[in-house]
């Protein structure tokens, strides 16, 4: 492949520029918000589960309370009841009397059975009522802290935006002097390489580091200045400038 020396050169320009949105999409990827957001996510996630879980066992136990407490007033009527049969005199047989009194007496019993269950539900209810508050509160900080980092986030990305998007319109000028083919080469090696071409400096390619041998070195002295070579260690460009060394 042939190019003209300067369209090469340029081809050096267009790898410091492709540095540099190198730089700003790493940045992009690797903000420190990111990785706050994700773990921040996640604990709004888990919390938001635990609190269903929370009011999940809080509704149970309302209503295992007001079943409970039903139960209590049921007894209790069914034990006035039968009081105020006992104290109208309308029973006058003795055995029917003292069946009566027997299950007035077991009623009351009942009732505080009843009652001892219903002030158990009631310290488990107010122990779960005060967890969904504990972690209601706690997932509306989360979620605020959360949509604080993503505002952060936001406007990170929005700076970083710009700049690539002005660094990219800088990059389109660099390349419309590179001829196709060898732009297309360029991109090629770029896309395999992470770089695409690189300066020969001191009888070494700068992209992979690598001391070029001596045959190297004057096979690239005897090429036209117009021919594109080629690192023989990592094939990328070669361009040749003053400083190159030969």
């Amino acid at each position: 492949m042939k190019a003209a020396p300067e369209a090469q050169k340029r081809l050096l320009e267009l790898a410091e520029i492709d540095a540099v949105l190198d730089r700003l999409a790493h940045r992009r990827r690797t903000l420190p918000e990111l990785a706050e957001i994700e773990e921040g996510s996640a604990r709004l996630a888990r919390v938001s589960t635990e609190l269903i879980s929370a009011q999940t066992e809080a509704g149970d136990l309302a209503r295992d309370q007001a079943k409970a407490e039903s139960d209590v007033d049921a007894v209790r009527t069914r034990a006035e009841r039968d009081q105020k049969r006992l104290d109208s005199g309308q029973v006058s047989s003795p055995k029917d009397l003292a069946n009566l009194q027997s299950e007035i007496v077991s009623l009351h019993r009942r009732q505080g059975d009843l009652e001892d269950v219903v002030l158990e539900i009631m310290e488990r209810r107010e122990a779960a009522d005060a967890e969904v508050s504990r972690l209601a509160g706690e997932r509306a900080e989360l979620g605020s802290a959360l949509a604080t980092l993503e505002e952060k986030r936001d406007a990170a990305f929005g700076t970083i935006d710009a700049e690539a998007a002005d660094v990219k319109g800088r990059r389109g000028g660099v390349a419309g002097d590179i001829p196709p083919d060898l732009l297309a080469l360029y991109e090629k090696l770029r896309a395999q390489q992470g770089v695409g071409a690189a300066m020969l400096q001191g009888g070494r390619c700068q992209g992979c580091k690598v001391s070029l041998s001596i045959a190297d070195l004057n096979a690239i002295r005897a090429a036209a200045p117009d021919e594109v070579v080629r690192c023989e260690e990592c094939r990328r460009i070669l361009v040749r400038t003053p400083e190159s060394g030969l």
